[in-house]
Order: structure tokens, then sequence, then C-alpha cells
């Protein structure tokens, strides 16, 4: 019996194959420097779940767990993440860091807490100041739906 000789199949039309795939990995990740940003953050998952986004929800400090917020950006993409929203209150370092580490799209929350200047603007110009090659999108202070909608926006895009 003759074999038949297949051509070979190529690293691009093997990635265009689970391209097709419907996997339940999360699309978006959503993180927030503390816990007690979790209710406002919600808010962003709720939106997504409503429009049929799969995500996942982490809590993770720029400051105090730099590693841990490192591993989580540089490891999004390969998890099947596309988009990542971060919330951070105060010095907001958390959307940046995360930015820093990742070619995904970013969105950053900046959420008020009980010592914010000027009702969130601390963290509002922390997130939307980044430096040249490090970009963070910015939503409106505390407005983690806003943030969902442009993520479901960029995905659809």
């Amino acid at each position: 019996m003759a074999s038949e000789e297949r051509a070979p199949v190529t690293e691009t039309e093997v990635e265009h194959q689970f391209d097709e795939l419907d996997v339940d990995a999360p699309r978006v990740g959503i993180v927030m420097g503390s816990k007690s940003d979790m209710p406002l953050m919600e808010k962003a998952q709720a939106e997504l779940e409503e429009r049929g986004v799969r995500s996942e929800i982490r809590v993770m400090s720029a400051h105090r767990d730099p590693d841990t917020v490192a591993e989580y950006a540089k490891n999004a993409k390969l998890r099947g993440l596309r988009v990542i929203i971060a919330g951070a209150g105060l010095a907001a370092a958390l959307p940046g860091v995360v930015a820093a580490h990742t070619d995904l799209p970013v969105i950053g929350v900046p959420l008020t807490s009980k010592t914010s200047v000027a009702g969130g603007l601390d963290a509002l110009l922390a997130i939307a100041q980044m430096p040249p090659g490090v970009p963070v999108a910015c939503v409106g202070v505390d407005n983690a739906r806003n943030a969902a909608v442009l993520a479901a926006r960029i995905l659809d895009a």
C-alpha cells in the first residue's frame, strides 16, 4: 500500500485552528490592589457576564506583591486573556505595573478610598499619566462598569 504524503502543517495554520476553538478560559482579567476594592470591581465582572464575556477576578498589590503582579501580567496572554482591567486607589500603581509586564490592553480604574485626595483625583492622575511606552486606558473614578464596556469593545474590534 502506498502511503499518501501530506504537506507539512505550518505553525500559522495551527494557530488559526486554535482560534476557532471555544474554550472556557477567561478573556478579561480583573485585578485590584485590595480586597476592599472588590465591591466596586465586581461591577466590571457583572457587566462582562451580562455581555457573555468570561472573566476572572484577583486581588494583588503592586506594592506588597510586585512579583505576583509581574507573573500574572507576563502569563496573561498565554492563559487566554485578551484585556486586563486594573483597579487601584491612592498611588494607583497597579495598572501601570501590569502594563509594564504585558502587551495586552490594560484599562485602569481609579478608585476612591477614605484617604483619597479630591475624590480620587490622585488615583486618576496616577493612572492617566503613564510614561511613554507604557499605555494604560483610563476610565472615570470608581467606574469599573465602563472599563468592562471598553474591554468588550476591544474584544469585538
